[in-house]
């Protein structure tokens, strides 16, 4: 899924299926970038965050020539810049961010909801590669202030694959852009369960909603081959962009990663 060649200094082609909806899926754009701009860094750093701009929507019949620009090589940060590129132009812009683990106090203060486990619920995943298991809407649970369960939306998610250890490099990284790549589906479910008329079956069909922005922030190692909890809510909706925020915890409730995406959810019956 994230293999990558190597086509000329710091440039890099990939490819990606053609998904159910068409097209290419955008978490593994952001992945594939997060693995690019990681194999120009030294042995040593992990990804800790990367955010990325959607631009155009990805060709599934053209592979994707990533470009990795080297912005910066310091002790403990490096920096770089990804773009993502088919021949209609650039398709995703990311800046990645890598960082030397270093010894520190850790704690969380955010709690993972009581939900039932994946055991006890539907898989209803849209690709071979991962299972997804839904909390149904009638056991959500009662969030704080600013997530509100009109716009909650909470999954167990896990790659169907072992990938491996996550103190081996090479694996570790895969455990990383897996988790992005998973990271990218429950925004914009989230937006729609917010939104006063696109929730509703009977009128979602007149609704486009695409992903404008993806940003997320790896807090503790997470192996995406064993289940997580992806909790969503909408915390914003204005001018036709809903902003979602996300929480993954492992099954342990440790507090892995957060996510925040920007989605555009457009009634096409007034689109100017």
């Amino acid at each position: 899924m994230f293999e990558l060649a190597a086509h000329g200094p710091d440039t890099f082609v990939g490819s990606g299926p053609r998904y159910p909806w068409g097209g290419l899926y955008g978490g593994q754009i952001v992945a594939q970038s997060l693995r690019a701009g990681r194999a120009t860094v030294e042995d040593g750093f992990d990804a800790h965050s990367i955010r990325a701009y959607f631009i155009r929507r990805g060709d599934h019949t053209e592979p994707v020539r990533y470009e990795v620009d080297r912005i910066r090589n310091g002790r403990t940060f490096v920096t770089r810049r990804v773009v993502a590129r088919q021949a209609v132009g650039a398709i995703l812009n990311a800046e990645c961010s890598f960082q030397r683990p270093e010894p520190s106090p850790g704690y969380q203060t955010i709690e993972m909801p009581p939900v039932p486990g994946p055991d006890e619920l539907e898989e209803t995943s849209w690709a071979e590669s991962f299972a997804r298991c839904f909390v149904p809407a009638n056991r959500l649970p009662d969030g704080p202030a600013g997530r509100a369960p009109a716009g909650r939306v909470i999954a167990w998610m896990k790659v169907d694959t072992e990938i491996g250890e996550l103190d081996d490099p090479t694996t570790n990284v895969l455990h990383q852009c897996w988790l992005a790549y998973l990271s990218d589906d429950l925004p914009n479910d989230s937006i729609r369960a917010s939104h006063p008329v696109a929730h509703d079956e009977a009128e979602s069909e007149h609704f486009f909603g695409t992903s404008l922005d993806h940003t997320m922030w790896f807090h503790r190692p997470g192996r995406a081959d064993r289940w997580h909890l992806h909790d969503f809510s909408c915390h914003h909706f204005v001018g036709g962009r809903g902003l979602s925020i996300g929480h993954v915890f492992d099954a342990d409730g440790l507090h892995v990663a957060t996510v925040a995406q920007e989605v555009l959810l457009r009634d096409r019956r007034h689109r100017p």
